[in-house]
């Protein structure tokens, strides 16, 4: 993605192509639910432990469906529910 900045005749593009960042998200959306359901714990009741109103966002989010993503606070909050190393949410991510 080509970035415009003022001021500046040059431009930029990301360091992460769409591709990397969909396979981000996918990632540590499996991750999610490998651990959620190795645990018994459904989508509704993670997505309430983490203070959202209602699974449909969480559900989206885990299989990455309308445009839904966790952000780092999300995963934080997972990793605490889960009582995991929020690191084992980032498992199988390669940066290069």
């Amino acid at each position: 993605m080509l970035l415009p900045i003022i001021g500046c005749d040059k431009l930029f593009t990301s360091n992460a192509t769409d591709e990397e960042i969909n396979h981000l998200h996918k990632t540590i959306s499996n991750n999610i639910k490998t651990y959620r359901t190795a645990q018994n714990i459904s989508q509704l009741e993670l997505a309430l432990t983490i203070g959202m109103k209602s699974g449909a966002f969480f559900g989206n989010a885990e299989n990455n469906t309308n445009g839904k993503h966790f952000n780092i606070e999300h995963i934080y909050k997972i990793s605490k529910a889960l009582n995991i190393p929020i690191s084992s949410l980032l498992h199988d991510i390669e940066t290069n």
